[in-house]
């Protein structure tokens, strides 16, 4: 070796050289030497760029009620429904005031969140930051990409293939989309499909994705508690997060999502309705049997929460979706099969070569535009802002141990080529059929009954409505059961089993809005729907915005990100040096350099941005000592079973069993919900 190459120190000298390497830390394998930190400014005296993450369940919490979020959110929607049920032509005229002034004045910004998601989402999934994790650095995947993409699917479907798939496009094609084409025209059939799509395809899924992926890295990555507050903690600071700020989030997320799951609650039991007036010749729908089905189901909502039958209801909802998909091929084989095998690819490629062009409209495109525009795509994307928390939090928890590019892609491309194929099915069928001049199709009929008479039209299938019937009712108890626990997390600091007290109180909340909804319009339109969703769902839209910065902000500080920085500094300074000193003739080596000429020196690792959110700490939030080579807790808490099993002093023994404290020894006043609870 040349006498001015430099030396590698003896490992002998130092006395962390032959410690063994953590489990889960990159580079475990590898001989190399590690800085003493014993003294250092790191948390558990681990560099930031070493931490391999933290999931949610390593991470000690306690779980109750959030007086605030609670009172807020709960006060604000009761006091609604009470308005709402004593006088509702009031509620309708504020409602229609507010809608007025949300779509005149805020429209563009609905539309710019949906561009920008999608547009945001691409490029941290094609970025370096899409090889980080939902999770720690060793996890594994929880479920098979077959079970994860079919759940990706049921959270998503909900009742829109059932109601919007036939209703949807027939109403495109018979009243064409402001300043495109002829109605009823070949050129209209196409649009038709392509603004459906646009409606429930790319735009829908990364609304969905943003939300689930910073949940899930915030939760899985990050150690935080399963709350939108959560993904503020590096953008607003701990102080905001923990207080007015990340309480008023919460709100809106609550709030937001009462309102948005209580439109598809209001959807099912009117296609539910139409249901049951057709198949028992009730006569037509009116707000009153509506009322009465609500009722009906928000029972049996009661009996699963009580029971704690809702894991069964779940496994129902598997077969739900299995029931739907089995609906579509029904529709497809029974149907028009040729004409739709023609039009499905025909629909999607029009999609893709109008979507610009439907992005693009606003109310600079004049007034019939801007009308379309409230009724239909400004109404989609504040639903699926509204619904974003709900769904967002599903998709994440069953997307842990994924990388965020696997569940960006995967969550946007994959359902939405799933419910392309459905919706050009029943969409496809229904405009045949109104086409070729079938009994019960006219231009003006009300949306829940296309599908009923889309069914009427088909042979063999009498039973059908039946079946149908019963489908929706699940996806209604299953829907308000989840959304119910979605909420019970955000009003009990993330707790995710909450008490089924907190979860009926907001299923009766929900179905209470649901009602009012639906008293603001006929039995059979969807004005008071649209009207409140896109109101209430504003706030939340200024908050997806923040989720952007929030998330880009908390991966730049990732021990991936910073690993990566490293590497490239140490690779680029090796080259040129080696270059220069050696000419071709040379390896690459790692050796301890002065301060501040190595791979890190354009970095301040002692920063509290990079290392205050790995400090371990109590269910007081107070510091804890935390050893991530052996995952023991300095005061002896055991994550397994939530109980402080012994404490070592610094002596090294263990103090007698009388001395030591677990769960079941606490006081009353001590008690508290670990953080390793799960649903």
């Amino acid at each position: 070796m040349p006498e001015d190459r430099p030396s590698t120190p003896d490992r002998e000298s130092h006395p962390r050289a032959d410690r063994p390497q953590r489990p889960g830390i990159p580079f475990a394998g590898l001989d190399y030497q590690r800085p003493d930190l014993q003294d250092s400014e790191y948390p558990h005296n681990i560099h930031p760029a070493l931490v391999p993450g933290i999931a949610i369940d390593e991470q000690r919490r306690d779980y109750r009620i959030g007086k605030f979020v609670f009172s807020v959110a709960g006060i604000l929607t009761v006091a609604f429904v009470i308005w709402g049920v004593v006088s509702p032509e009031s509620v309708a005229s504020v409602a229609q005031v507010a809608f007025d002034w949300a779509t005149g004045n805020l429209g563009w910004l609905f539309n710019a969140i949906a561009t920008v998601v999608l547009v945001a989402l691409l490029i941290m999934a094609f970025s370096s930051y899409g090889k980080i994790k939902l999770g720690k650095d060793d996890e594994k995947v929880e479920f098979s990409t077959f079970a994860w993409v079919a759940m990706l699917f049921a959270a998503g479907i909900g009742i829109g293939v059932l109601f919007f798939g036939p209703s949807e496009p027939l109403t495109y094609f018979t009243s064409p989309p402001p300043l495109t084409h002829e109605a009823e025209s070949t050129e209209a059939l196409h649009r038709a499909m392509a603004q459906t799509y646009f409606h429930w395809g790319f735009h829908a899924w990364a609304m969905y994705a943003l939300v689930g992926g910073s949940i899930a890295y915030a939760a899985y990555r990050r150690g935080r508690s399963l709350l939108m507050s959560s993904v503020f903690r590096t953008l607003f600071g701990e102080r905001a997060t923990d207080g007015f700020a990340g309480k008023l989030v919460d709100v809106f997320a609550i709030v937001a999502t009462l309102f948005g799951t209580a439109a598809a609650l209001g959807i099912a039991a009117m296609q539910i309705g139409t249901g049951v007036s057709i198949v028992t010749d009730a006569g037509p729908l009116t707000n009153n049997m509506l009322v009465v089905v609500i009722a009906i189901l928000t029972v049996g909502f009661i009996v699963s929460a009580v029971s704690g039958v809702s894991r069964g209801i779940r496994y129902l909802s598997s077969i739900n979706i299995v029931l739907t998909v089995g609906i579509v091929a029904l529709v497809l084989f029974l149907g028009p099969t040729l004409f739709l095998m023609n039009l499905l690819p025909s629909g999607l490629m029009e999609y893709f070569g109008s979507m610009f062009d439907m992005m693009g409209r606003s109310l600079s495109w004049g007034a019939e535009t801007q009308e379309f525009q409230s009724i239909w795509t400004v109404y989609y994307w504040a639903w699926w802002i509204s619904w974003s928390p709900f769904v967002g939090t599903f998709i994440a928890r069953i997307s842990r141990g994924r990388s965020i590019r696997q569940f960006i892609l995967g969550t946007i491309f994959i359902p939405s080529s799933l419910l392309f194929v459905a919706y050009g099915v029943m969409g496809g069928t229904s405009i045949w059929m109104y086409r070729e001049g079938k009994p019960g199709f006219s231009a003006d009929m009300a949306p829940p009954e296309v599908f009923f008479t889309l069914i009427d039209n088909l042979p063999y299938v009498e039973w059908l409505p039946f079946v149908v019937i019963l489908v929706l009712a699940i996806f209604f108890i299953t829907s308000a059961d989840s959304a119910s626990v979605v909420m019970g997390m955000l009003t009990t600091r993330g707790d995710q089993s909450p008490s089924r007290w907190v979860v009926i109180f907001w299923g009766l909340v929900m179905s209470g809005i649901a009602v009012v909804m639906l008293l603001l319009g006929d039995a059979t339109a969807l004005e008071g729907l649209q009207q409140l969703v896109i109101v209430t769902a504003v706030p939340f839209a200024i908050i997806m915005i923040l989720i952007i910065i929030a998330w880009f902000k908390d991966l730049r500080t990732d021990p991936y990100t910073l690993r990566h920085h490293y590497a490239d500094n140490a690779m680029r300074n090796a080259v040129v040096e080696g270059v220069d000193r050696y000419g071709d003739d040379f390896a690459l080596q790692v050796v301890e350099t002065k301060p501040g000429e190595g791979a890190g020196a354009d970095v301040d690792s002692h920063d509290e941005i990079y290392t205050s959110w790995y400090q371990r700490t109590n269910e007081d939030g107070e510091p804890v000592g935390y050893d991530f080579e052996t995952n023991t807790w300095e005061d002896g808490y055991d994550p397994e079973t939530g109980e402080i099993t012994a404490i070592t002093g610094e002596d090294g023994r263990k103090p007698d069993e009388d001395d030591r404290k677990t769960g079941e020894e606490r006081t009353p006043g001590e008690e508290r919900k670990s953080g390793d609870e799960s649903a």
